[in-house]
């Protein structure tokens, strides 16, 4: 991989050269998150070690959190795993993120079942959000917002993470953690999802994205800081960013970034 570059704006990326070393170099993000936080907070009984997940191409990633050299380096009993997003479909459907992630890793790492934190899909959307909100209280909190000690995301070619999508109302949401969405133009229409005032009371983001389709906008967001694409807008205000890239999706960033 090319060496982390950190700016002024204490943006973080990282380039692998392939999707294998991709999902290493996430994994070994995400045990030294866990450890650190075990560090500061493993000895207090009461305190969890708080995960949120996305779907898309990420849980295929993940897959890499279940060979025991990562596996074995994360107490999974002290975490509790959350959602950036969902779709409002059963947990059995192939377009549940919760599904995806479990199929890709979680049923093979020693999580207990009770501390993946899920939402009840059969609730219409916006009580499902309200519902999932409540969950988030047992978080820490801070500006009187949920504070999640790791956020996982992805980004599309449009820009978009979570189910935050470019030019859409929730964008300007300001009081509500998790939001119903119902007109997603990604099928299916119907989701809830993490707002941006969540995703920016985080400890550590740490996006993942591959693929040429996504270049042009990661440049954008990256070299011109660019607020017009959802994904841009994820700055945590007592947090950092890590942005894991392929050499595809880096392909349009100067090297001066890199």
């Amino acid at each position: 991989s090319r060496e982390v570059h950190r700016d002024a704006m204490d943006d973080q990326i990282t380039v692998a050269c392939d999707k294998e070393e991709l999902a290493r170099i996430l994994a070994r993000s995400v045990v030294e998150c866990f450890q650190q936080w075990n560090v500061e907070n493993g000895e207090y009984g009461d305190k969890f070690f708080s995960l949120a997940l996305s779907g898309g191409s990420l849980p295929k990633a993940l897959a890499e959190l279940s060979k025991p050299e990562y596996n074995n380096e994360i107490e999974w009993s002290k975490c509790r795993i959350f959602f950036a997003d969902e779709r409002c479909v059963p947990l059995i459907h192939p377009d549940s993120n919760f599904k995806a992630c479990w199929d890709a890793f979680l049923r093979l790492v020693r999580v207990p079942e009770a501390n993946v934190i899920t939402i009840d899909p059969t609730k219409e959307p916006h009580e499902c959000a309200e519902l999932y909100a409540a969950k988030l209280e047992e978080l820490p909190m801070r500006n009187k917002l949920p504070v999640f000690d790791l956020i996982l995301l992805g980004m599309g070619p449009d820009g978009h993470t979570a189910s935050l999508f470019p030019e859409h109302a929730l964008l300007l949401e300001e009081k509500r953690t998790v939001a119903a969405i119902l007109d997603s133009p990604k099928p299916p229409p119907c989701r809830v999802t993490l707002t941006l005032p969540v995703l920016n009371n985080s400890s550590c983001v740490i996006f993942v994205t591959g693929g040429t389709e996504k270049a042009p906008v990661l440049a954008k967001i990256l070299t011109e800081k660019s607020t017009e694409f959802p994904a841009g807008r994820v700055r945590p205000r007592h947090g950092s960013v890590l942005w894991l890239l392929d050499s595809d999706a880096a392909s349009r960033l100067p090297e001066g970034k890199l």
